[in-house]
């Protein structure tokens, strides 16, 4: 082993893995993105600067390399996912008003939200050339299929803020359409681009949206606690009226003194500081991120087990270190 490989975490290790995918897809990635407009440039650059762990094109490229080896297709719809994640970020940094991301300037709070909806117009023009430049429609329709899901996904957890649907399972119904999703169209894409569409696959997609619901749970268990390292304030879920795992199960119990005071509140439009510290409170109480984290190990365990469909590789244990990394992770 080399002996820098000592010190890795795992996910540093599928990163050490995959590197010379990454540089092609990096350096694909700049190209996609080059115009002949110096501002757009300019602002690309600067995004592209704080680029994220590439989560999403990684789990594209691992699974072309279970399922083949990774070529030209697997590299333009690792890219189209990753350019159509990022227009999603970017355009959802403007419908928040989010002026930092996971510490970061995010564009419009650096520039103006007329820039950065521009910005992520272009990244998502770019990500649909991607797909087309594979001539392979499934990747295609695979790739469309979830911009669409990703726009309900959104629209769905407004509806439910607004109409206060207090259901765990409208809760799942909405984290699969605006996370999951994407998790699931990465593993089509690199199956698709290796010319597999097979159970196989089927079995990637299910391992996928495990993935891409401990991804949502993880992240907003975050919500729940204070961490500057995650980017956004302590109960900001709660602040949009949107009520997570962790406090669904606290009001699950009926019984408990203060349920009719905190249902009550988790159903009101507009909630004052005060009033999302009690809800916190109440949540963090009454078992909810434990229930949450238990959530999410059962998935783990239950991804892990569609593993073993496969025979043991380093790829294998790849994705057994990305889910491993998901839940562990600390922003």
């Amino acid at each position: 082993m080399h002996p820098s490989l000592e010190i890795m975490t795992p996910f540093q290790t599928i990163q050490h893995t995959l590197a010379p995918d990454l540089k092609r897809l990096n350096d694909r990635i700049l190209s996609a993105l080059d115009s002949p407009n110096a501002l757009m440039n300019r602002v690309v650059h600067h995004y592209l600067e704080k680029k994220g762990k590439q989560i999403r094109p990684i789990l594209v490229l691992l699974s072309a390399h279970l399922l083949g080896e990774v070529n030209d297709n697997v590299l333009a719809g690792a890219t189209a996912v990753e350019l159509l994640h990022n227009a999603s970020l970017i355009h959802d940094d403007v419908v928040d008003d989010t002026v930092t991301r996971r510490g970061a300037a995010t564009i419009n709070g650096t520039w103006d939200n007329h820039l950065a909806v521009l910005v992520g117009d272009f990244f998502l023009s770019n990500a649909l050339l991607q797909g087309a430049d594979t001539n392979d429609i499934r990747i295609i329709h695979s790739i469309s299929n979830l911009g669409r899901l990703l726009s309900i996904g959104e629209l769905d957890e407004i509806y439910n803020a607004r109409y206060n649907e207090l259901d765990e399972q409208a809760y799942f119904n909405i984290i699969y359409r605006k996370t999951a999703s994407l998790f699931v169209s990465c593993v089509e894409v690199g199956a698709y681009a290796t010319g597999v569409d097979d159970d196989r696959l089927d079995t990637l997609r299910e391992y996928a949206r495990l993935l891409g619901l401990c991804f949502q749970i993880k992240d907003d268990i975050f919500d729940y606690f204070s961490d500057e390292k995650i980017g956004k304030p302590t109960g900001n879920d709660l602040r949009e009226g949107k009520v997570t795992l962790p406090l669904l199960h606290a009001l699950k119990n009926t019984s408990h003194p203060r349920h009719a005071e905190m249902e009550s509140l988790a159903r009101k439009e507009a909630l004052d500081t005060n009033e999302i510290n009690a809800l916190i409170a109440f949540a963090i109480e009454n078992g909810g991120i434990e229930y949450a984290e238990d959530v999410m190990r059962r998935m783990r365990d239950e991804a892990v087990s569609l593993l073993s469909r496969f025979d043991r590789s380093d790829i294998t244990d790849s994705f057994i270190a990305l889910i491993d990394f998901i839940i562990s992770r600390d922003n």
